[in-house]
């Protein structure tokens, strides 16, 4: 009895020990935590369109943003960007007219706490190299250079003559392109014809590319994500169709409904010559015969 009289005493006077070492343990492994969450998340989400200390890509480099821009606003645009827009303001037209037009996409899974978070971690990122233990520029995508074989692989992946390493789709099935045969592609996604430009040159698509910043992009591509020489062999064949001489977009809808119209007509042409005086009447050579047989 007075053993387990002894242990029960010095468990009672070693639990708080243990409970104060857990309470520390725990502030000590939360920011780390945070910030490698925050990073994964920040590349995943943020990292195809904006650098931080990189320079600008599709987005504007977000090296300093809290400093260029009141806490409040950055997290409305963060949470729905096309209304922050909407609402006016010099700023947000700035950023449109910087982006050409182009609108940043809503964050699934971006509420006010987590958009909160991701602006400490990227002014921590912004600030001085050891002035933080989580500071260190996040650099944009390099310049990649391309060859004649990157633009006709890219041209096989786009109309599916290639197979995606992690089986994505075509880009045919979805976008169109100038120059390609009969459609051109199709009319779920935007004509890219034009995109390479509308993006601002080969690191941002190729950046765009790397973690594409759609919904609908992300559902198709998160689990089949693109390959390096997939992404570079892409972006070849995206600079080659902009820079096509009248590389205007293709309206596949148009010609879709003019093939479809004029089949339709050839159809019926047919079948008059074919059925032309095969059917004439049934009640008339009735009422005439009858009419014979009584004279």
């Amino acid at each position: 009895m007075r053993n387990m009289t002894q242990v029960k005493s010095k468990t009672i006077k070693i639990l708080p020990r243990i409970g104060r070492l857990c309470f520390w343990g725990a502030l000590i492994c939360v920011p780390a935590g945070f910030g490698q969450d925050t990073a994964a998340f920040f590349q995943q989400n943020c990292g195809a369109c904006h650098s931080i200390g990189g320079g600008r890509l599709v987005g504007p480099d977000l090296q300093g943003v809290l400093q260029r821009k009141d806490r409040k606003w950055l997290l409305a645009f963060m949470e729905n960007p096309q209304a922050a827009l909407d609402s006016g303001g010099a700023y947000g037209k700035k950023i449109l007219e910087e982006s050409n037009g182009m609108v940043m996409p809503a964050v699934a899974g971006l509420d006010r706490a987590k958009a909160g978070e991701l602006l400490d971690w990227i002014d921590a990122q912004s600030k001085p190299a050891g002035a933080s233990p989580q500071a260190g520029t996040v650099p944009a995508p390099p310049e990649p250079s391309f060859k004649p074989a990157d633009i006709a692989m890219g041209r096989e992946i786009v109309l599916g003559t290639r197979t995606l390493a992690n089986g994505g789709s075509p880009c045919i099935s979805c976008h169109a392109f100038s120059g390609l045969p009969m459609l051109g592609g199709g009319s779920l996604g935007p004509d890219l014809t034009h995109e390479f430009k509308r993006l601002g040159g080969r690191r941002a698509v190729t950046g765009w590319l790397t973690a594409p910043a759609t919904p609908t992009m992300q559902s198709v591509y998160k689990t089949r994500a693109l390959q390096p020489e997939e992404i570079l062999a892409l972006t070849a064949y995206l600079e080659s169709v902009s820079e096509t001489k009248d590389a205007a977009p293709t309206n596949g809808s148009r010609i879709f409904f003019l093939l479809g119209f004029g089949g339709c007509l050839m159809a019926l042409v047919s079948m008059n010559f074919f059925w032309n005086k095969r059917f004439v009447a049934v009640r008339r050579p009735l009422v005439a015969g009858r009419e014979r047989g009584r004279q």
